[in-house]
């Protein structure tokens, strides 16, 4: 079964967002130093734009981001690899896949505020994203079990 396919039973979609969302929340939160403060300070921003702004676009972008996952997933099953453990090795791959979405969806953002601070925090994005792959293929692990 697809990575996607996992995913489709609307509970088990929820639960696999607000975990996503958690997690997002959680890296913010270990960001230091000036790095750390414009990063939270541009996450601030955009959080305050409208309760529930992170779930809504997280919901939103989950099955692209799934459909980025799927080939990184279906490699590590075809050679009997745990996909954490692929997802893992090849984290700068996938942050790059994953934050293609991104990317996409911030060129079209209705917010000025989300498009502007986006672009100010992309050049620094993928080390972050790559720093919270073993955590995310973890989750996404954890609730394509369940």
């Amino acid at each position: 079964m697809s990575l996607i396919e996992q995913f489709q039973d609307a509970e088990k979609r929820a639960r696999v967002v607000d975990a996503c969302v958690l997690l997002v929340n959680s890296e913010v939160d270990k960001k230091k130093g000036f790095g750390g403060i414009v990063i939270k300070a541009g996450y601030g921003a955009v959080k305050s734009i409208k309760p529930g702004f992170v779930r809504k676009v997280v919901d939103g972008l989950f099955d692209r981001w799934a459909a980025e996952l799927e080939p990184f997933w279906s490699e590590a099953e075809a050679n009997g690899t745990p996909p954490v453990a692929l997802l893992t090795r090849k984290k700068s791959e996938v942050a790059e896949a994953l934050l293609s979405v991104t990317d996409e969806k911030a060129q079209r953002a209705d917010h000025a505020l989300v498009g502007s601070t986006y672009k100010k925090l992309r050049p620094s994005a993928k080390e972050h994203v790559e720093a919270a792959v073993p955590a995310l293929a973890e989750l996404i692990a954890e609730h394509a079990r369940s």
